[in-house]
């Protein structure tokens, strides 16, 4: 992040200060995105306050420091998203008057990258995983709602850990998630989750509270709202419960939900609503699966396959 003291008040690091706070308090974007922000950035400042002596870097500067994330081997993607950051900074100093005359940013060319087919569970390791917990303890009862929910739903395990009691609806079968830049979506919830989700909340709950309050949905053993690591850490032990032991995370849950919804037939304009993608774009990663089902309806029904 920006560091204090005098380099605080010249030109880049303020420029980025002011930046970061516009982001929070008016995109209202999650710490974690402000973390990622803050960091692309500082290693951009890093490099070029030295060179200009505090000012803002020109075009020149900027192009090389692209070439120096090149030099460094940084991968295309960590450069791309670099390099959305740092036009995401000079867009909202054009913007606030802090930069005259064009863009340093405008000729920046971002590298190729190549599209990745996210990683997924199959049916069979999925049924597995959610089996897994023992839901004769309440801890495991939860593990299960939750691994229920993620699949039911493909939230972000940030969307999850976020939910309140009063975010499920039981009796219309609904769910209301608090996305990205604090964007409300309804997602719906098929029966087989909302019924374990609802043993969950009647019995694992109220033994994990003991007698405690809280409007989080999902408790730790501690009584407190549930956290990332801790998710993560449930994933990887039913995981190995599961006899699934190759980078399991949260978010091979929400690929494997978008991945399964697709396999089914559903449109990428629904899994796009329901995923929270705020272009269509991002959701086409999952094309491989319509890609692979087309392949299959050629296969069984042309006369000449």
């Amino acid at each position: 992040m920006v560091r204090n003291g005098n380099l605080a008040k010249s030109p880049i690091s303020s420029g980025i200060t002011e930046f970061l706070t516009f982001c929070r308090m008016e995109k209202g974007l999650s710490r974690n995105s402000l973390d990622a922000y803050g960091r692309d950035l500082e290693d951009m400042r890093a490099f070029a306050e030295p060179r200009t002596g505090g000012a803002l870097p020109d075009v020149e500067l900027l192009n090389t420091y692209v070439n120096s994330m090149y030099s460094n081997d940084l991968s295309g993607r960590s450069i791309a998203r670099h390099l959305s950051s740092i036009r995401s900074l000079f867009g909202f100093l054009i913007a606030e008057g802090k930069v005259s005359g064009e863009d340093p940013t405008a000729h920046l060319t971002s590298p190729k990258q190549w599209t990745t087919i996210p990683k997924f569970l199959n049916r069979d390791q999925m049924e597995r995983l959610i089996a897994a917990p023992d839901v004769a303890k309440p801890v495991g009862l939860r593990d299960r709602a939750m691994l229920e929910l993620l699949y039911a739903t493909g939230i972000r395990v940030t969307e999850l850990i976020s939910l309140q009691l009063s975010s499920v609806d039981m009796g219309l079968g609904l769910l209301r998630v608090t996305g990205k830049g604090n964007k409300q979506r309804i997602v719906p919830v098929h029966g087989t989750a909302l019924a374990i989700v609802g043993r969950y909340i009647g019995e694992a709950r109220p033994a994990l509270l003991k007698g405690r309050m809280s409007s989080c949905l999902f408790i730790t053993g501690r009584g407190s709202g549930m956290t990332r690591q801790a998710f993560w850490a449930a994933i990887k032990l039913n995981g190995k419960k599961a006899g699934i032991f190759h980078s399991l995370s949260p978010h091979i849950l929400r690929h494997t939900f978008a991945t399964h919804l697709l396999e089914g037939g559903a449109d990428l304009r629904s899994l796009q609503e329901m995923l929270g993608h705020a272009d269509l774009s991002t959701t086409e990663i999952y094309t491989h699966v319509v890609r692979g089902r087309l392949r299959d309806t050629l296969d069984q029904h042309h006369p000449r396959a």
